[in-house]
């Protein structure tokens, strides 16, 4: 059975909704939520463009949600509570998911999300949210292509 979630699992989630409204972690957020790849190729560009704001933002929003799923894979923080509070983890996830695997080969990167990806597969509830997401921006995609031929 589950521990139940303590007033330090409330005090994580806390912090880690106060660290998300950093205003860098702010320009990161909006950045990505912008950015919307079509394939592992236009993850890799902003992977391999150093030194631009992008990939710092890239990496800042990856590597923030990768350190939250690694908290509650580890114990430190209830698996429950997190996913109760913290949907932009599948929206991210999502986002990228369909090409990871190839951005992941192709840029020696194995360890890109991967926290992340164990997090949103574990449980019914991660797997079916990242099920929807996943169907709504396949169609965002499919939709953009449309406009753009």
């Amino acid at each position: 059975m589950p521990k139940k979630p303590t007033s330090a699992d409330a005090q994580l989630v806390l912090q880690l909704y106060d660290f998300r409204r950093e205003a860098e972690m702010r320009k990161a957020r909006t950045w990505f939520a912008n950015f919307w790849p079509a394939s592992a190729n236009e993850i890799l560009e902003v992977v391999n463009n150093f030194g631009t704001p992008e990939n710092a933002w890239f990496r800042q929003v990856t590597g923030y949600w990768d350190m939250a799923a690694a908290l509650v894979l580890s114990g430190a923080m209830n698996e429950e509570l997190f996913t109760d509070t913290n949907g932009e983890m599948w929206f991210v996830f999502s986002k990228l998911h369909p090409f990871l695997a190839e951005a992941r080969k192709t840029s020696k990167l194995s360890q890109l999300l991967l926290r992340v990806k164990k997090m949103a597969k574990k449980s019914k509830i991660g797997r079916e949210r990242l099920s929807t997401m996943e169907k709504r921006f396949g169609r965002r995609r499919e939709a953009a292509a449309g406009k753009s031929s």
